[in-house]
């Protein structure tokens, strides 16, 4: 008894659902199985303030929506058609019960309740307690609805029941989301995809600041979510991102208005459906606001409620995003086939007679609202006014997107339908590979089916849903023209927009075909900042979005060949950057060079040194058994000239471009030549000078400053500077170097592996030339015949004078003048021992050869002895003297004088001797020395 009262109740109440839920208006046709329907025939609601004071009345929907009533007859038109054909579903009729939404959550929530109520009752199972036959059937699938945040909440509700539902332009991302919304399917793209699309066509037109708005609702969220991801992956900025409702009040719209006013954006991203963005749009057609382009969503792209010739000097030249067009085949006629005497079945035909010829039915409510002054006065309708001479959205079949989605969604139900039909047990989706019963299917059973719907419709097109359940599809973008006969908008097709193609290829634009706001071909300007020109770069400025910037221009050595360059660009080591930085040039690459005057100069220098060098030994060759070339040492002078010639030539290594090789070469051929220079200089002056001053020369100093020994001494000292030399090339060898570091000049000079051994081998070279220095200096007054001591202190000191200054020119300067420093500092000592050793005999040979006689050597050496032997026997009396007086003797000390005569006169040339006079106090002392040639040649 018990259970019997609870089905009753359940059944009354179920009755009630029935009769109270969803809106009175409808489409509604019966059939074998049903489908429901879900379309925006409204554009919204009348507000009302409900103050609660009596029990709440339905709202009232307003401004009929013709594009939505299209889109019904797309529904009714596919049933009709599938209902016709012999070859889908025979024998099955299809019925429908469709709703208007109203645009709203809460009508469309309003008219599922009938849906869900209708498979509750079915799921109960009455029929052992009244007779059910005549009850309307469930409701197998939903198409619809038309906006994402109504599609959102149907499909809360449906899901619930798994009710399979097709939308046909909810293109929202979250509703992929198959977790949350479990049946929910749709014949249009999501999101995803065109916010993607629209970040290309910012980045296409180089825009860089933008304004974005979206709808207030799970639609224009996400969706301006997901663009501005896109945006920042691209360094684009986004300047304002604002929320709108066509429910928002008039100051908030103003204030929104006046932000986009004072923006420096001239593109403005809309996420939002036409109802939405039509209180932005009038306010902007108020204000004439007309330098701002429009990027329009799938949404309000086609929008009739914003392509109105009112509206085109705000909007003309927007860019808009909406599906590939479809045919349907017969559907014109079919919406031209339309009236109120014939739509029975169809509730709304009356309502969109009345509005498209702004007359009244017999009979019609909105009559009686007129008659009470609540609507403006229209006449009667009479039935019989003809629907093709009227311009409405309602007749616009040219690119039929939304309609032939609807299309597409009746038919997917249809052919998974079929497959239950047709299925072969032991084939089919359901357990143990069993089929369904389509007298007693169930709703989740037709969802099963379409998840694995796959066929081809009768355009030839491949149908199917993808893991999310998503119908996948291309853009076709259009751009907002001013017909030239009417006025009126025209959408003209100017690129599509492929999803699935490769990166940097889908998108496709035929910007010949663009035309922008006042008529103008030329793309808007909508950046922060102007463009950086070429040879500049976008500096940050602080405080500022990355897209705000100034040119800041390229620093030397770097370029930038393109405008609004992020970063310049650094030249290769081999180039320059130009004056205006906007491209690199080759650097000029400097040596000292043999064609230069300078290389020239020196090539000059070091040839006339090694020609001067080579005439000395010429002479001192031809002249060599003269006294003067004997005295001077000749096989030591011989090797000095050998070694003066090597110097002058190792200075021409340092000319030309520089190879491996000759900076390998050149400083240890300039080094050891120049240690050979000074080592006999050493070795000949020492030699010289420890003989004079041995007071006998015996035959030990004669044995040990032999000729063999000498050139042992000179052989010795430079091999270590050949040793210091392999050690270098061993461990750090020199090698052609390309110096960068000079603007716009590449310079060509010898990296020397190490400047310590560089130091090392000039080091020694001068440690030699000091102490030749200091036995030069000490000899300097032997006669000049043997030692040229005075001569060899000049050349030292100039060489002195030469290496040092060499010091701090060679790391002051760069480049080819490197090379010129050191080869300046070799030709300049060399030119210095040549002039100071040799010119003077030369000199003496070829011009004064009186003076190159054995009398002339003995007068030389004879002078000498004589001023050694006064000097010592001075130095004597001086002692005796200072003893004398220390012991205090009364006596006194005659005086003396000593003079030495060495006049012309005592020299008696016949004779070939000579007698120097010696005074000692009151008596001369007559001395005479006689070399014989034998005994003088020893000494040399």
């Amino acid at each position: 008894m018990v259970r019997l009262v609870l089905h009753y109740l359940i059944l009354l109440g179920s009755g009630y659902v029935i009769s109270t839920y969803g809106p009175n208006q409808r489409a509604q046709m019966t059939g074998d199985i049903l489908l429901g329907g879900l379309f925006p025939i409204h554009f919204g609601i009348s507000s009302k303030d409900e103050n609660l004071a009596a029990r709440p009345e339905s709202t009232k929907c307003v401004r009929f929506n013709f594009r939505g009533f299209r889109w019904l007859q797309a529904m009714v038109f596919a049933i009709e058609e599938i209902n016709n054909s012999s070859s889908l579903l025979p024998n099955i009729t299809l019925g429908y019960r469709i709703f208007d939404t109203c645009n709203t959550v809460s009508k469309a929530l309003e008219a599922t309740l009938s849906f869900v109520a209708q498979n509750k009752i079915d799921s109960l199972n009455l029929d052992e307690f009244c007779n059910c036959t005549d009850h309307i059937p469930a409701t197998i699938a939903v198409v619809g609805a038309a906006g994402s945040a109504v599609s959102t909440a149907v499909a809360n509700l449906l899901s619930l029941f798994y009710i399979p539902q097709i939308s046909y332009a909810s293109s929202s991302r979250l509703l992929s989301n198959k977790n949350q919304y479990k049946s929910f399917m749709r014949t249009i793209p999501t999101d995803e995809h065109q916010a993607t699309a629209m970040a290309d066509v910012i980045e296409y037109f180089q825009w860089n600041w933008v304004i974005a708005v979206a709808s207030d609702d799970d639609y224009g969220r996400p969706g301006i979510e997901k663009f501005e991801k896109e945006m920042e992956e691209r360094d684009i900025c986004i300047h304002l991102n604002e929320l709108i409702s066509q429910y928002f009040e008039d100051c908030e719209i103003k204030a929104l208005v006046d932000r986009i006013e004072n923006s420096t954006a001239k593109v403005i991203v809309v996420f939002a459906s036409g109802p939405d963005i039509e209180p932005l749009i009038k306010e902007m057609v108020r204000r004439n606001i007309t330098d701002r382009i429009w990027l329009a969503s799938e949404a309000w792209a086609s929008s009739s409620l914003i392509a109105k010739p009112e509206y085109l000097d705000v909007v003309e030249g927007t860019i808009g995003f909406v599906l590939k067009a479809g045919n349907i085949p017969g559907f014109r006629e079919f919406l031209q086939q339309v009236q109120p005497k014939r739509g029975s079945h169809n509730e709304f035909v009356r309502e969109f007679w009345e509005e498209t010829f702004n007359c009244y039915l017999e009979d019609s409510p909105r009559l009686q609202e007129s008659e009470n002054g609540s609507d403006s006065f229209r006449p009667l309708c009479t039935s019989e006014e003809d629907i093709t001479s009227v311009e409405t959205p309602y007749l616009d079949h040219t690119h039929l997107r939304i309609s032939y989605n609807v299309y597409v969604a009746v038919y997917s139900i249809a052919h998974a339908l079929q497959d239950i039909l047709s299925c072969t047990p032991g084939h089919g989706l359901f357990a143990n590979n069993s089929c369904a019963d389509i007298k007693k299917m169930e709703a989740w059973q037709v969802l099963k089916q379409l998840r694995h719907l796959n066929y081809t419709n009768s355009m030839g097109e491949k149908v199917h849903f993808d893991e999310n359940a998503d119908m996948e599809a291309n853009y076709t973008i259009i751009n907002w023209h001013r017909s030239a006969e009417d006025g009126s908008v025209a959408f003209r097709e100017v690129g599509y927009y492929h999803m699935h193609a490769r990166r940097g290829a889908k998108l496709l634009i035929d910007n010949t075909k663009m035309m922008w706001n006042a008529y103008s071909s030329e793309v808007p300007f909508s950046n922060c900042s102007e463009d950086c020109e070429p040879g500049t770069r976008k500096g940050i400025i602080d405080s500022m979005p990355t897209c705000c910037f100034e040119c800041t221009e390229c620093s030397d050595g770097e370029y930038s060949d393109h405008k609004d360059a992020s970063i310049c660009t650094k030249c290769p080591n081999n180039s320059w950057s130009s004056g205006n930085h906007t491209f690199c040039f080759l650097k000029e690459i400097e040596f000292l060079a043999w064609s230069e005057p300078f290389g020239i100069a020196l090539a000059i220098c070091a040839v006339l040194g090694v020609l001067l060098t080579a005439f000395v030994m010429g002479v001192f060759v031809r002249f060599r058994n003269t006294p003067i070339v004997k005295a001077s040492n000749r096989e030591l002078s011989y090797v000095l000239l050998l070694s003066l010639i090597c110097c002058f030539s190792s200075s021409l290594i340092f000319i030309g471009e520089p190879q491996d090789w000759t900076c390998r070469l050149r400083q240890p051929a300039f080094g050891i030549s120049f240690v050979l220079c000074i080592s006999c200089i050493l070795v000949k002056t020492n030699r010289v000078l420890l003989v004079f001053e041995a007071k006998i020369p015996t035959s030990i100093h004669r044995k040990w400053w032999g000729l063999n020994l000498q050139f042992l001494l000179v052989f010795l000292c430079t091999f270590v500077q050949v040793m210091i030399c392999v050690v270098w090339l061993y461990n750090a060898p020199p090698s052609s170097y390309r110096n960068h570091d000079i603007d716009e000049i590449i310079f060509i000079t010898c990296n020397e592996g190490s400047v310590m051994a560089l130091g090392f081998l000039i080091g020694y070279t001068c440690l030699l030339a000091a102490i030749c220095f200091f036995f030069a200096f000490k000899s300097r007054k032997l006669p000049e015949n043997f030692t040229e001591a005075k001569f060899i202190t000049f050349c030292m000191l100039i060489f002195f004078i030469v290496w040092i200054s060499f010091i701090p020119a060679y790391f002051s300067t760069y480049g080819k003048f490197v090379s010129a420093v050191e080869a300046i500092a070799i030709l300049a000592s060399s030119y210095g021992m040549l002039a100071c050793i040799f010119f003077n005999k030369v000199y003496i040979i070829l011009f004064k050869p009186c003076r190159n006689t054995i009398e002339e050597v003995r007068c030389s050496t004879a002078a000498h002895a004589f001023r050694v032997a006064a000097k010592a026997t001075l130095k004597h009396r001086t002692t005796v003297r200072k003893k004398s007086n220390s012991i205090g003797s009364t006596a006194s000390t005659p005086s003396s004088s000593i003079s030495l005569k060495t006049n012309s006169n005592d020299c008696d040339s016949a004779s070939g001797r000579h007698r120097p006079r010696v005074s000692f106090g009151s008596g001369t002392v007559m001395l005479s020395l006689s070399f014989e040639e034998s005994r003088r040649s020893s000494l040399m």
